[in-house]
């Protein structure tokens, strides 16, 4: 079984539009260099 992680050791960045932290996602693990914004709405409002 995986070791376990918490969630204050995942990695974080700031978002490029609302400037909020927000935390990796498994979905994001293969483009995770390429994620600038925490949601759909900041992506849109750029």
């Amino acid at each position: 079984m995986p070791k376990m992680r918490r969630k204050t050791d995942l990695p974080q960045k700031r978002c490029a539009e609302c400037g909020k932290p927000f935390t990796w996602r498994k979905k994001w693990a293969k483009v995770w260099d390429e994620v600038r914004y925490c949601s759909e709405r900041c992506r849109r409002t750029r």
